[in-house]
Parts: structure tokens; C-alpha cells; sequence
């Protein structure tokens, strides 16, 4: 038996006044990564110098402008990978490096030489405040560990004085989330009141979701009653820093957002320790969806996968939202057939507003025109294979065909699974295109007799095919060259068909570009019908080779 009795529920705090449900986003945070620090740390195989400069320009190539990179009194590698940075001039000036370290002196003093040369660097302190921590890791009371952020917060402030840049704070009250409330705020309180910050120059406090323990709505309340309690709030930038641990890290973002945070601390893919840091690709393409500028440059999310899966050796799921292969693909046929039709919609409407079901954004707005949207397989349907054709080959089927046509790609999912375009494709030309026996159209000849009779039938054809091998000729006289073709094959023949319906489209733009013609055709004497289609580049070659197609696929011509 499932031994839940082992867990106690995180109490909650009693927060009636709580305004945030009431909110929306309205504009993107201030984004921080954590990549080249707290998610290097949880890879199997970290970075190597050479690898976090690669990663390090391309942060700054997506826009970021605050960029944790590591922790450089603690470790050799993020020491060396800082003053490579500095040496080589690559970090630009409006660009703030943040480095992370303890409130312990030899670790600050080794902190301000690895920042030696930096216009702008924030200073990243913090140390555990949890209930469990306090017990069980430090053995210490409340105002001891008080006194150990005040200690660093002296320290850095004192080295400050000297450095020649910027110095920003940032204090974290590491382990918010197992924090009793109001010491929380005692001792984010007690770092602003010695620091000192000004509206010019903020002190930045970050509330972690160390470990995520309870539900989203419970984090954005705490996160709103810190922002209306802690000292000093103009001079405040009220930090999160969201783990995933339930899974709920986007979530628990958002909804801090909501609930007065100004900056959100986060990795691409949400890489970090155990099941990961908040994934700021996620929230940033969340507000993208939502009509909001993310303030970032994440047109190609095909180039963000490439860099992050060759630096941090971690593939992504094929299912993560909005990176994963599969997210923008349907195999089911009722979610294809609402995404065939949305998309006609807006082409038929010219609508520039993107509402297509099933796809919240246009893939090729983040650079995934090239994948596929709809994938077959025999949970497929009819409107999936026909957005295949129509996207992939420019063949747009009557919506009669669709039916048809999927049946026989239905049949060929069921023996081997997917199916690609190519396959439907080639499929297509079996079924439809190269039905070339027995009935086989060779030219056809044309004349306009308009001038020499009253009647509607006014066009005069003369048919050259092959049956069974066999060249034949056959003349009609219709009202038009499609039923001239229609009556002569009736007499030659001796069949009864007749056309149910006629549709055709060019298949590609300019003077020479080719069209394709779909005849549904009735054998009047069994009842049965069918599509045949035709190419070509003459309209009325292309109607003839549909009518022949359709009458392969009728057998029509074995009863002769």
C-alpha cells in the first residue's frame, strides 16, 4: 500500500485580501538565466570553458541583459570562464553579470577579484532560512542566520566602496519556500535596511521556490503579501527564482507575476537540479501567444534546441511546449480536419489574426514552417491527409475526395504506421495519376462549331487512346469539350457515365505552371463512382487524363 501517511501538507498562509487572481499579465519581466550557474551545476557533464562562452554570447544573442554565470569563488572552471569574459572584452556594458556566493568573507574577497574589470556586476548572497535548514543543517536560531546575511550584506556593501563599476545586490532567503512567512520578511527587511537601496539603485530580492512545495496560488500569495510588506518597495526588485519539483514551475511563475514580481531567474528548457528550474522559453512563449511582447529574440526555436542540446548534452522532449517535435503535430483525424479548415479559413478571409484550433501560435512565427504539422498514421482522418496534399503538393481535393482518398492511405497506415508526405504522395500517383491501363489517353483534337450550328453542342473532339494496348479513336460533339470527351467515350466503349462533378486549380503560379483536374465520375449501370484526377499543363488535357483515371479506377475499361 501506498504509504502517503508518511507526508504532512506545507501549511498555507490565510490570505483573503489577495488581489492577483484579479490580474493579468500585461508585460514581460525582467529575465534573468541561470544557465551557465544553477543549470550547469545539474548537468551529468557540465560545461567546459570553451562551451559556456558559446552558450554565454548566445544568452546575449536572445536578449538577455542579466545573466548569472556562475559561482567563481567556489570553482576554478567558473573562475577561469569570468576572466575570459572580462580579457576577451565579451560582456557587453549594458549587460549585468550576476555571481552567486555565500555570506562568508574568503568568499566574497575571491568573488570582487573575479569581477575585477566589470562595468556592471550583481552580487548574489544568499543563505538557507527554512524551518528544517535552521533544525537539522545549521543549528542555528532565527537571529543567528539573520546575522549571517547582515554579515554578507556589510561585507559586500564595504567592498563596494572600492570597486571600480557597479555593484548591484541581489539576497536571497535561500529555501523561501519552507520559510515561515514573517521571518522571511524580518530578514529580507533587515538586508534592505542595511544595504541602503535607492530608486536609482535597487536592491534586488529574490523569494526562491527552492524546492517547490504546494500548489502555484499559494506561492503568488506569499510573493503578494511580501511585495506589500517589505521595506522600502520603489528601491525593492522583487525577484523569483521558481524550481519544478510538482511540475508547476511555469505556473507558479505566472501566477508570482501576477502577484508583483518584477524579474523572474529561470533556465532555457527549465535544465536545473532535480526536475528543473522554471522554463523561461515557456513563459516567454506564453505571453508571445497571448499578444505580448516577451522582450525576447526567440524567432528560431529550431537554433535555441541546436546550442542548448550540444552544450548541455540534455535532449528535449519531443512533447516539451513549443520546442518538442511533436508539439505542433496531429495525428488525430478529428484534430486534423479542425486544423485543415482553420487554416483555409484564414486564407480565405486573408485574416491576419492567427485562430487555427489546436495550434495556440503559427509554428513558422518561432521558425518550425519547415515540420510537419500533420502527421498520418491510422488514427488519422480524412482532413489530415488532405492538408498533407494541399500544403505539401499544392493538390487541393473536393471535399468529396477527402473521404476516398483517405481510405486507401488508411489501409497503408494500418500495415506499416506512419505514413510521410512522400509516401502519400506516391501513393497518390498509384491511385490516381499513373492509372494508365487499360484505358490509356494519348492527344486529343478540338474543334469549335459555333459558327456552324445554333445548337449548344458546339465543340467537336476527336480522342486517341489505347485499350488493352490498343490505339483507338473516337469522336464526340458536346457543349463542351469535357462532355464531347464524355459522349464519345460512351459510344466507343459502350458505357453509361456520367460526370457528377468538375473542380480544378493551378497547382503552381506564372505562365507555365501546371493545373490539376478532379472528375467524380458515376458508372450509371453499377452505380459505382469515383474521383480521377489529371495534370497537366492544358486545362482540358488535364480534364481528359481525369476522366480516363476515373474510368481505370471504375474498371470500365474490362467490360469491353
Amino acid at each position: 500500500m501506498l504509504n502517503y501517511k508518511r507526508y504532512q501538507r506545507v501549511p498555507v498562509i490565510d490570505y483573503p485580501e489577495r488581489e492577483w487572481p484579479n490580474r493579468q499579465i500585461e508585460k514581460a519581466p525582467v529575465w534573468c538565466s541561470v544557465d551557465l550557474r544553477d543549470g550547469n551545476q545539474a548537468l551529468i557533464d557540465p560545461m567546459q570553458v570553451d562551451e559556456k562562452i558559446e552558450f554565454f554570447e548566445y544568452l546575449l544573442k536572445l536578449g538577455f541583459r542579466e545573466i548569472e554565470i556562475g559561482f567563481p569563488s567556489a570553482s576554478q572552471i567558473e573562475y577561469d570562464f569570468l576572466r575570459q569574459l572580462v580579457d576577451r572584452r565579451m560582456i557587453p556594458d549594458d549587460c549585468k553579470v550576476q555571481v552567486l556566493t555565500q555570506c562568508r568573507e574568503e568568499l566574497i574577497d575571491k568573488t570582487f577579484e573575479s569581477i575585477q574589470g566589470i562595468k556592471n556586476t550583481i552580487v548574489h548572497i544568499y543563505n538557507s532560512t527554512s524551518t528544517l535548514q535552521r533544525d537539522v543543517v545549521f543549528h542555528k536560531d532565527k537571529k543567528e542566520i539573520i546575522d549571517i546575511a547582515l554579515a554578507g550584506t556589510r561585507m559586500v556593501k564595504e567592498r563596494a566602496k572600492n570597486f571600480d563599476g557597479n555593484i548591484f545586490l541581489e539576497y536571497s532567503p535561500e529555501s523561501y519556500t519552507g520559510t515561515e512567512d514573517d521571518f522571511a520578511l524580518e530578514i529580507c527587511n533587515a538586508v534592505i535596511d542595511e544595504w541602503g537601496p535607492t530608486p536609482e539603485n535597487p536592491i534586488i530580492i529574490n523569494l526562491p521556490s527552492t524546492v517547490e512545495m504546494t500548489t502555484p496560488n499559494v506561492y503568488a500569495d506569499r510573493i503578494e503579501w511580501m511585495d506589500k510588506r517589505l521595506n522600502k518597495r520603489d528601491c525593492v526588485i522583487l525577484s523569483i527564482h521558481p524550481h519544478n519539483d510538482r511540475g508547476c514551475g511555469v505556473a507558479s511563475a505566472e501566477l508570482a507575476m501576477l502577484a508583483g514580481a518584477d524579474r523572474v531567474e529561470g533556465t532555457l528548457f527549465g535544465n536545473g537540479e532535480r526536475t528543473g528550474n522554471v522554463d523561461i522559453l515557456n513563459i516567454a512563449y506564453n505571453m508571445f501567444s497571448q499578444g505580448i511582447d516577451p522582450k525576447l529574440n526567440i524567432e528560431n526555436v529550431n537554433e535555441i534546441i541546436e546550442i542548448y542540446e550540444r552544450c548541455c548534452k540534455i535532449p528535449i522532449h519531443p512533447r516539451h511546449p513549443y520546442a518538442g517535435k511533436l508539439v505542433f503535430t496531429a495525428f488525430s483525424g478529428s484534430h486534423q480536419d479542425a486544423i485543415n479548415k482553420g487554416v483555409q479559413a484564414m486564407k480565405e478571409r486573408n485574416s491576419q489574426i492567427w485562430q487555427v484550433p489546436y495550434l495556440p501560435i503559427d509554428p513558422s512565427d518561432i521558425g518550425r514552417m519547415y515540420e510537419p504539422i500533420v502527421r498520418i498514421n491510422s488514427q488519422s482522418g480524412k482532413g489530415g491527409v488532405a492538408f498533407i496534399m494541399d500544403n505539401y503538393f499544392g493538390f487541393k481535393l473536393p471535399k468529396a475526395m477527402h473521404k476516398e482518398f483517405a481510405k486507401v492511405i488508411q489501409l497503408l497506415s494500418e500495415k506499416k504506421g506512419e505514413v510521410s508526405p512522400d509516401e502519400i504522395m506516391e501513393e497518390f500517383k498509384l491511385e490516381y495519376l499513373d492509372r494508365k491501363e487499360p484505358l490509356h489517353f494519348r492527344k486529343l483534337k478540338v474543334d469549335d462549331l459555333s459558327d456552324e450550328t445554333e445548337s449548344n453542342f458546339d465543340t467537336k473532339i476527336v480522342l486517341t487512346y489505347t485499350d488493352h494496348g490498343e490505339e483507338k479513336t473516337a469522336e464526340g460533339i458536346g457543349n463542351g469539350p469535357i462532355d464531347a470527351v464524355k459522349r464519345a467515350l460512351q459510344d466507343s466503349l459502350d458505357i453509361d457515365i456520367k460526370i457528377l462533378d468538375y473542380s480544378e486549380h493551378a497547382l503552381q503560379s506564372g505562365s507555365n505552371s501546371q493545373a490539376a483536374a478532379y472528375i467524380h465520375l458515376l458508372d450509371a449501370n453499377t452505380g459505382a463512382v469515383t474521383y480521377g484526377v489529371g495534370v497537366s499543363s492544358n486545362i482540358t488535357r488535364a480534364s481528359v487524363r481525369a476522366i480516363f483515371s476515373a474510368m481505370n479506377r471504375l474498371n470500365l475499361g474490362e467490360k469491353n
